[in-house]
């Protein structure tokens, strides 16, 4: 896998598969990009389970916080790692040990995040990996949510989309419950 350049097949295809998000790293603070991403994922339908061992026990956005993979009760099919990139290798490597019982399929490192022995261990263990990507980013690229305001083409456009289609030309992952 290529790791400097991902088709938009690949992403389109890992946000279309998956229901269900740990996202390490996450903060309650509303500033911060991990709230942004948590909120925007929760309100595309993907059930999003916060790790943050300083607020586990309380509430980010109604969803619980867990200190870390290994307290989850529950399977989640990606880890998304909110983290610097040195801390991704500890996290994948916590995640690959728990792998059957959580049931994952995708490590997923946030924009600036990326660590390539880390990669390597979750392919080898058959998990899919992103890194030095956004889901939030990539959905609404792909979706054609960011295209609609001109933003990140410097244009307005009345084209739909190139993903907008059949199959994977089409992401319909809007609803995921």
């Amino acid at each position: 896998m290529n790791h400097d350049s991902y088709s938009d097949a690949y992403i389109a295809g890992i946000l279309h598969e998956v229901k269900s998000f740990a996202l390490v790293g996450a903060s309650a603070n509303k500033v911060r990009p991990s709230y942004f991403v948590l909120k925007y994922l929760l309100a595309k339908g993907y059930r999003v389970i916060p790790i943050n061992p300083g607020q586990a026990g309380g509430e980010i956005l109604g969803q619980k916080v867990y200190a870390s993979l290994a307290d989850l009760d529950q399977p989640v099919d990606v880890v998304e790692i909110f983290r610097n990139s040195e801390a991704a290798l500890g996290i994948v490597q916590e995640a690959l040990a728990l792998k059957e019982r959580l049931q994952m399929k995708v490590i997923w490192m946030q924009l600036s995040v990326r660590n390539d022995e880390a990669a390597r261990l979750a392919e080898e263990a058959g998990l899919k990996v992103v890194m030095n990507r956004c889901p939030k980013i990539e959905y609404g690229r792909l979706s054609g949510e960011i295209g609609w305001v001109g933003v990140n083409n410097k244009m307005i456009s009345a084209k739909k989309p190139l993903m907008l289609g059949k199959g994977y030309q089409q992401l319909s992952i809007g609803n995921k419950s």
